[in-house]
């Protein structure tokens, strides 16, 4: 396991994720007041999913104010990677094992770490709406072939029906918040970006190295929205985005996963940038579209995502899927 040469700490957002898309991915707006989330107090309701491969949880929880009205809550737990220099101190300081089974060569342990070498990731939605409860809920997931037509008759109407706000973003172009956390930024209005690490990332090793550009022009909702008018600001993001992250973190592009979502967890375009051996979530060929592919067909037609099909999957409970069923699509 590499370990980045010399990573800031990441500071802990409370009730920040961003679904900076995937597994479920988020990368979520802030939530409450800006304070201390009450972790105590939280009374857990149900769990939403748990995940024994990624080692985590998600929980729906309740937190009574002071008026006695209880607001919701999702609260995912996760345990963290080993970092490679505590692994010594681990081994010789902290050796208390339990035996579980033992045949022949080979024995099962259950090895006790002190608090500081047993961290858990908490990533707090706080006030959590039903849809933040439904996004993390583990249902059934089913492929849908969109066409430009049906985007333009389906989706597209349905997105702008939603209220999900996407406020978070706009801080952080306008470096209301996280601006302590830009890794890189162009500012040009039409053709520039930021370049800030995913909370899924806490930039302690480069194993699962995780960032997101996102570009400062508003109004370009996704993948289905670019033509060749956007290629400038599509080669500024793949090439100042792989330089940025070899000068700061001394991984070349030819180690990054660099790709978009369709669909994306929120509708202002970004775009990812993972290590290449990092199996980061909704990285899957139904979602993520290599951003060197994007280029190279926009390239052979300007008009290219307008009229392709784009598949992508929806879980059962989810609004988009209802629509495409009731117009005989899915």
């Amino acid at each position: 396991m590499r370990t980045p040469p010399a990573l800031p700490a990441m500071a802990e957002a409370t009730g920040a994720k961003r679904k900076r898309e995937g597994s479920e991915e988020p990368a979520e707006p802030p939530g409450g007041d800006g304070g201390s989330f009450p972790l105590a107090e939280l009374c857990v309701r149900r769990v939403l999913k748990e995940s024994a491969r990624d080692k985590a949880i998600f929980l729906h929880g309740q937190v009574s104010g002071a008026s006695g009205d209880a607001k919701d809550a999702v609260v995912i737990l996760e345990k963290t990677p080993f970092q490679e220099e505590s692994i010594s101190d681990l081994l010789k300081k902290h050796t208390k094992l339990k035996l579980q089974m033992s045949n022949d060569i080979y024995s099962t342990y259950h090895l006790y770490p002190p608090p500081q070498l047993s961290e858990i990731k908490t990533t707090v939605v706080y006030p959590a709406t039903e849809k933040h409860l439904q996004k993390y809920l583990r249902q059934d997931a089913y492929l849908i072939c969109e066409t430009g037509e049906d985007y333009k008759n389906i989706t597209l109407p349905f997105i702008q029906s939603q209220s999900f706000s996407i406020q978070w973003v706009y801080n952080i172009l306008e470096k209301k918040a996280e601006a302590d956390r830009i890794i890189h930024e162009n500012p040009d209005s039409s053709n520039g970006f930021i370049l800030i690490p995913d909370f899924k990332w806490n930039q302690k090793q480069l194993d699962d190295l995780y960032l997101i550009a996102i570009c400062h022009r508003r109004g370009i909702k996704s993948l289905r929205d670019l033509t060749a008018e956007h290629l400038p600001l599509l080669r500024n993001i793949l090439q100042e985005g792989k330089e940025a992250i070899l000068k700061r973190f001394g991984v070349a592009g030819s180690q990054l996963r660099i790709y978009l979502h369709y669909q994306p967890s929120y509708f202002h375009l970004h775009v990812h940038f993972t290590a290449l051996s990092y199996d980061a979530p909704g990285c899957s060929v139904e979602r993520a579209h290599l951003l060197s592919d994007v280029i190279d067909n926009l390239e052979l037609d300007p008009q290219y995502y307008q009229k392709r099909i784009l598949t992508f999957a929806l879980r059962a409970d989810e609004a988009l899927l209802k629509k495409f069923q009731e117009a005989g699509k899915a």
